[in-house]
């Protein structure tokens, strides 16, 4: 996963908040990309720090749609959960304090995935985040209509 670049330097590298479809959602923390493995596969790792009630990174961008491992780590002394997206159904992870869990998640098109922690008032805290998939609709999931202008 990219974490020495800024949230500036990856956003400038995807074109622009809008072109991922990110727009100013989740306007605070930090922008992370997954790493794609040889296989095609991706991974990534996702924290709650202590005391700071969100995910670190709060925008998780997948370069493209396929299947992401994901670790996820609570640093955080109080109980939290994560409820993911996921083709089919979503996935849930119990998260204890200072504890780890590990999803796999897959992701099949572009668009932006919100996940959060269904916990208590965790999500109303903040503790909010978003999975963005990077590319382009399959021709197959296009509308039959005239091609539209492009930024």
């Amino acid at each position: 996963m990219t974490t020495a670049q800024s949230r500036e330097e990856l956003l400038s590298e995807l074109g622009g908040q809008n072109r991922a479809t990110i727009g100013a959602v989740l306007g605070t923390g930090q922008v992370a990309k997954a790493t794609v493995l040889p296989d095609g596969t991706m991974e990534a790792t996702i924290r709650i720090p202590e005391d700071a009630m969100v995910w670190e990174p709060s925008v998780l961008i997948m370069p493209h749609a396929g299947i992401l491992n994901l670790t996820i780590i609570n640093d955080d002394t109080n109980t939290h959960a994560c409820l993911l997206p996921s083709n089919g159904d979503k996935q849930f992870i119990g998260l204890l304090n200072h504890s780890k869990g590990t999803a796999t998640l897959e992701l099949d098109g572009p668009g932006c995935y919100y996940y959060g922690s269904p916990a208590g008032n965790d999500e109303g805290r903040g503790l909010t985040a978003a999975i963005v998939v990077s590319g382009e609709v399959p021709p197959e999931a296009k509308l039959d209509r005239p091609a539209q202008p492009r930024p």
